[in-house]
């Protein structure tokens, strides 16, 4: 009987410690450095006139990119060859992805964010994604501002941030 004491106690320790795991990065806190001189790699704005929309990508060689917004920066994300001179040749060379959670203007994970598609928000670049760290956060500013899908980071393609520029 002892034993089977035992076998249970170290099942059910087991099972907590799995269940109390934090997700990869949780609790990791995010800034952005950016002031009045920095500007949007892909449209050129000063990023500081709209806090609300702004993202960045740290790169493995050092280099830290601005965005003026969630669209501008998956913009950068799926093409980053367009912009040779930052040195990426892939997602593997990114080693931060931040965006600003549109309503608290927290800077968060963009992998772990949710994405408003469809909204009748416009960024300084027209149609675009608002950022929301949380899902329920997201479902309540999506039916408030009539959103039409909210979506996670991998599922933002490069067409959709096409159609969202115009360019299909």
């Amino acid at each position: 009987m002892k034993f089977f004491t035992l076998i249970v106690f170290i099942s059910l320790s087991l099972f907590a410690e799995t269940t109390t795991e934090k997700p990869f990065n949780a609790g990791r806190f995010y800034s952005m450095d950016f002031d009045k001189n920095t500007t949007c790699l892909v449209r050129h704005f000063k990023v500081h006139k709209e806090p609300r929309w702004v993202g960045k990508i740290k790169v493995r060689n050092g280099k830290t990119v601005y965005f003026s917004s969630p669209k501008s920066l998956f913009e950068f994300y799926h093409v980053p060859g367009k912009w040779f001179d930052v040195g990426v040749k892939s997602e593997r060379d990114f080693s931060e992805i931040v965006v600003t959670d549109y309503e608290t203007l927290k800077h968060i994970n963009a992998e772990t964010a949710y994405f408003i598609y469809g909204s009748n928000v416009t960024s300084p670049a027209g149609d675009d994604l608002i950022a929301i760290e949380t899902e329920e956060a997201a479902k309540i500013f999506s039916k408030a501002h009539n959103g039409k899908r909210i979506l996670k980071f991998d599922e933002v393609s490069d067409a959709l941030i096409r159609l969202l520029n115009g360019r299909i």
